[in-house]
């Protein structure tokens, strides 16, 4: 940095010499405050008396020795402790073997300062640095995953490996806040013991995310008594049919309540013992048979509501879906068309082919989710359960992208 260069032209009256004098001056502090190879003793100095841009430099810097950094724990600038919480959140892995006792001492009490501080904005930063870490006090995690804004402690409930089953017991029992309660069902691995108590709950948020978490574990009992209770609770049937660990009774149990589209999923399962699917067959049958025929729009009135979607830019999933579930085959059959940029006679044969691999590619060349697809071959379609085509990994198609453009370009659509 060359300040000589700058030197003030000649002729300055002393204010404007003086206001030079000052800007340089904060030139030199900001270049010092973030420069890694300043002597401790002036960072030091600049975290007590620099302005607040050049305090928040320093405590950005990862040279400022821990002395300063407790300071600027206290500084009263909250963007100051906010890029601090950043900066000491990272010197903790390997910093007992990096530096003294002394320095150790001095950043775990900067970082407990943090931890307390009374900024929501402090403290959520630091939870957000500080949830996957196994290097800092077991009472900073604690501190944070009981902190009264959620925003501050669902990262540390859902992450942090300090906390044990005794810690996320207390802070169930002590709150049982909906979005405390689903963070800890989303922990990997989650104990059989939390899953219990989560289960005891009835939260459904909660018992809905522990459901699709497969680093949950959850008693055979447990098991037995969310599947009696999911008859009632919609928002359970489809997380509770894609547990990987249901055992053939408790798969037949689920399908004498769920509809028809995630007894085709289960059907699809590759763990099944051939009277378990013929059970499921049976059953998937049985649900077809008595869902009731829906009088949809006609070819021309569903032409003109996906023109209508379309326009105002609502032709998406969402409008697909809903046309489904309303079991309006014309609809589906033109929103495809127009999505996927195809005739709707092409799309109204290959839902009349009876076989699910055409209509997967024509949902990918659509981009219509696999989700979708699948209830397409349920609920419009009517395919039985041995014919059904369900998602690879539960949300990607089954189908490579070779095979999807073969079963398109059979149909007449070049991909």
């Amino acid at each position: 940095m060359d300040i000589a260069k700058k030197a003030p032209p000649p002729g300055l009256n002393p204010r404007d010499a003086l206001d030079i004098l000052e800007i340089r001056a904060h030139e030199v502090q900001n270049y010092l405050a973030q420069h890694p190879d300043v002597d401790p003793a002036v960072l030091d100095y600049l975290a007590q008396h620099g302005a607040p841009a050049v305090r928040q430099a320093v405590a950005a810097n990862g040279a400022t020795p821990a002395s300063a950094n407790r300071i600027l724990a206290d500084d009263p600038e909250e963007d100051v402790r906010a890029e601090l919480a950043i900066k000491i959140a990272r010197l903790m892995p390997g910093l007992a073997k990096r530096e003294t006792a002394h320095i150790v001492a001095l950043t775990i009490e900067t970082l407990e300062c943090l931890a307390q501080d009374s900024a929501l904005k402090v403290r959520t930063i630091l939870a957000e640095e500080i949830k996957r870490l196994d290097c800092i006090p077991h009472a900073v995690a604690l501190r944070l995953a009981r902190d009264v804004e959620t925003a501050v402690a669902i990262p540390v409930l859902e992450y942090s490996p300090l906390l044990s089953d005794t810690d996320l017991m207390e802070i169930i029992a002590c709150g049982e806040v909906q979005e405390t309660l689903t963070a800890i069902a989303r922990r990997k691995p989650l104990s059989e013991k939390i899953s219990d108590v989560l289960v005891r709950s009835l939260d459904v948020p909660a018992v809905s995310a522990l459901l699709v978490n497969p680093d949950a574990r959850i008693r055979k009992k447990t098991m037995d008594k969310l599947i009696e209770q999911a008859e009632a609770i919609d928002a359970w049937h489809l997380p509770l049919a894609l547990r990987a660990d249901l055992s053939a009774r408790a798969i037949r149990r689920i399908a004498g309540f769920v509809g028809a589209a995630i007894i085709g999923m289960m059907a699809g399962r590759g763990d099944l013992d051939e009277a378990t699917k013929l059970h499921l067959n049976r059953r998937l049958r049985k649900r077809l048979e008595e869902t009731p025929k829906v009088e949809g729009p006609n070819s021309e009135s569903a032409a003109k509501a996906v023109a209508a979607a379309k326009a105002a830019g609502q032709l998406d999933d969402m409008f697909v879906e809903e046309a489904v579930f309303a079991g309006h085959r014309e609809t589906v059959i033109h929103a495809l068309a127009a999505m996927a940029k195809v005739p709707d006679e092409i799309v109204r044969k290959i839902l009349s082919s009876g076989h699910a691999k055409p209509l997967v590619a024509l949902a990918w060349r659509a981009k219509v989710n696999m989700r979708i697809a699948f209830k397409i071959q349920t609920m419009i379609m009517k395919l039985q359960a041995g014919q059904l085509l369900a998602a690879r990994g539960g949300v990607d198609y089954p189908l490579t992208t070779e095979e999807m453009r073969w079963h398109l370009n059979y149909f007449g659509i070049r991909a």
